[in-house]
């Protein structure tokens, strides 16, 4: 169950990391972007990638079953 769930968690850091290199105009990324803008104004895209990179980390530890 550990790597169903660690894979989850990559394939959402992906997202971020992808969309966020992009700047892509997909719905859901949207939505994220128009949210983290108030707190990260211009550098929201930066935050998404260096997010993402963290969240697939996260993935990756618990498809390990370490955390």
């Amino acid at each position: 169950m550990h790597i169903l769930w660690g894979v989850l968690i990559i394939l959402a850091g992906l997202f971020l990391m992808i969309c966020g290199s992009l700047k892509s105009d997909f719905v859901i990324y949207r939505l994220l972007v128009a949210r983290s803008k108030i707190l990260w104004g211009k550098h929201v895209y930066r935050f998404h990638q260096i997010t993402g990179v963290i969240v697939i980390i996260f993935g990756v530890l618990v498809a390990l079953n370490i955390i």
